[in-house]
């Protein structure tokens, strides 16, 4: 990834950026970010919240991609209310949770295509983040995935979490959005807890150089060292899954891609 000629405006940028004084994070809230589309960001999050919840943790999975929001068509449910009802005040968020019965965890769904949401105002998305604070109380895990970008929505429903997990690929553009991403998260929260997740790798060795690529542009400019939480080595079985609508870990359990996910939850079980 060829950052150095923005290495100065990087470092000045951090520097001159406000400190925000933020509500302490919730805990057991973990946000999935990505920085652009298309790098299996929700599938992950599907996937990792169904093994938190083989692991018997209670996990609700809030679906935060606004206006493109496609948890609910992965796992082929038609929920009787979404996000967009919550949005309108029609229902409260916690009327808007249904169960995935063959996953065991709660879901918040989005409004899949509703390019409206993408425009609701930042004081109404700020009463929805606190609401989540407010359920998050009731679980063991939260997962939430967030839509791609910086947008400010996406950021502010990362401010809640107290971990905040990156997926990438190899791909040069994946990179570096996923670094522009933690530069941002970096400008607006105080030692971020922050770590990368690389998915469709070809082999273990080649997720670590991904990762490593990666990490030496936040050692560089951010002076930050973002620990790799694991990689996702590529399986067909993946798409296989998805055009079944439902999770890996219930249509092919025993794929390589399954079982790195499941590795990931087992280690966020222990912290």
């Amino acid at each position: 990834m060829n950052t150095s000629t923005t290495q100065n405006n990087s470092e000045q940028a951090l520097a001159l950026a406000p400190r925000k004084v933020a509500r302490p994070q919730v805990r057991n809230m973990i946000a999935v970010a990505s920085g652009k589309g298309g790098v299996g960001k929700t599938w992950f999050s599907i996937t990792l919240a169904h093994a938190l919840a083989q692991s018997g943790l209670k996990t609700l999975l809030f679906d935060g991609d606004l206006g493109l929001a496609n948890i609910d068509i992965q796992l082929g449910l038609m929920p009787a209310h979404d996000l967009g009802s919550v949005i309108a005040g029609k229902i409260t968020l916690n009327q808007a949770i249904c169960h995935y019965d063959d996953g065991n965890f709660d879901i918040i769904a989005g409004r899949s295509g509703s390019g409206s949401l993408s425009n609701v105002p930042i004081s109404r998305l700020q009463l929805i983040n606190d609401d989540l604070r407010i359920l998050a109380g009731g679980y063991d895990r939260v997962i939430v995935d967030l839509g791609a970008g910086v947008e400010k929505p996406v950021r502010l429903f990362a401010s809640g979490a107290a971990k905040l997990m990156m997926v990438c690929t190899d791909e040069p553009t994946s990179l570096t959005d996923a670094y522009a991403f933690i530069k941002m998260i970096c400008m607006e929260q105080q030692q971020p807890d922050i770590s990368i997740v690389v998915n469709s790798a070809n082999s273990y060795r080649e997720g670590e150089r991904t990762y490593t690529t990666l990490l030496k542009a936040c050692q560089g400019f951010l002076r930050i060292s973002p620990p790799l939480a694991g990689v996702i080595r590529r399986d067909t079985r993946v798409r296989d899954a998805i055009r079944n609508q439902t999770s890996i870990l219930r249509r092919h359990p025993n794929t390589e891609a399954a079982e790195d996910v499941l590795a990931i939850a087992q280690r966020l079980t222990k912290e």
